[in-house]
């Protein structure tokens, strides 16, 4: 591939996109629009249309927030990480910044194609993306909090397939979530974060414990439920422990990029808990995917 369109991609942190698709197949699970008896009449309607609408949406809203996040950093990354694309000169910084203006609002726009209710959930989530890029992540709270707020409003954004917010209080689990991964990532350049993660595990446990309490009070599907969170528990914690006894750059780094690739396996069990078992396979087929393209791409 050539240099600079390889530039382009490493901006779009091709690894992350499949999370933003599992939020949205989460969402949708938790609209209520699968259930066990909808398995093949499911894939001929028309809301399977708004459900690809809202993954593409989602997925672009997702790239053009870290394209401009790199934008907004291009000067401390020039310090920090000089090798990414725009400090090392591969990419013009106007340029940048179109191409991430430009996805963003293709992002917004498809989420328009499904119902005015996702277009504006969308453009709450840009502006949250944008308020997170250019202010807020320079804080020590708010930008953790910021940051699982995007993630809690891409949850709901899938909710939003039926032009209704349903449950729309279960996007604080993503951001719990998220908060919990950026206190993580605040180490990520000089190490030394060890009460950072002590609190991340903290939420961790949190999270998983109140999908679980979700599960028996709402759903009969806590069984189901508790085989994705065990998976899910293995994958986060292993690295977050080995993050805390050796609390260096790298494994604290491999711990954010454990909990970004892991956010599948969260929305996973969300989908299985609120439609069917089948369909919490699915959203976890996106996991490999993630996998595959971590190996090629940087994650944070």
């Amino acid at each position: 591939m050539d240099s600079v369109l390889l530039g382009y991609a490493r901006l779009a942190r091709p690894a992350n996109l499949p999370t933003a698709a599992a939020d949205i197949l989460a969402g949708v699970a938790i609209a209520g629009i699968i259930s066990n008896s909808a398995e093949i009449d499911f894939f001929r309607t028309s809301q399977f249309i708004d459900i690809i609408y809202l993954v593409f949406a989602s997925v672009f809203l997702y790239a053009g927030g870290v394209i401009l996040n790199d934008v907004f950093d291009y000067k401390v990354d020039a310090i920090e990480r000089p090798e990414r694309p725009i400090p090392s000169g591969l990419i013009p910084i106007r340029s940048a910044a179109v191409y991430g203006g430009t996805v963003l609002t293709i992002g917004i726009v498809l989420a328009f194609l499904v119902s005015n209710l996702s277009g504006i959930v969308a453009i709450s989530l840009a502006l949250a993306i944008l308020f997170y890029d250019g202010i807020a992540k320079k804080h020590v709270f708010f930008g953790p909090l910021s940051m699982g707020l995007c993630r809690g409003l891409n949850l709901i954004l899938g909710i939003s397939v039926l032009a209704s917010l349903t449950y729309w209080w279960l996007a604080i689990i993503p951001l719990v979530y998220i908060f919990a991964i950026t206190l993580i990532s605040r180490g990520e350049v000089h190490g030394n974060n060890k009460n950072n993660i002590v609190l991340a595990g903290v939420l961790y446990g949190s999270v998983i414990f109140a999908i679980a309490v979700i599960a028996y009070f709402y759903t009969d599907s806590l069984l189901v439920t508790l085989v994705y969170l065990s998976l899910f528990a293995f994958l986060v914690f292993r690295p977050l422990i080995n993050a805390y006894i050796a609390n260096s750059p790298k494994n604290i780094k491999k711990a954010v990029m454990a909990g970004v690739i892991a956010l599948i396996i969260l929305d996973a069990a969300l989908a299985a808990t609120f439609s069917a078992w089948w369909f919490g396979l699915i959203v976890l087929g996106l996991l490999p995917i993630s996998k595959g393209l971590s190996k090629l791409f940087a994650v944070t």
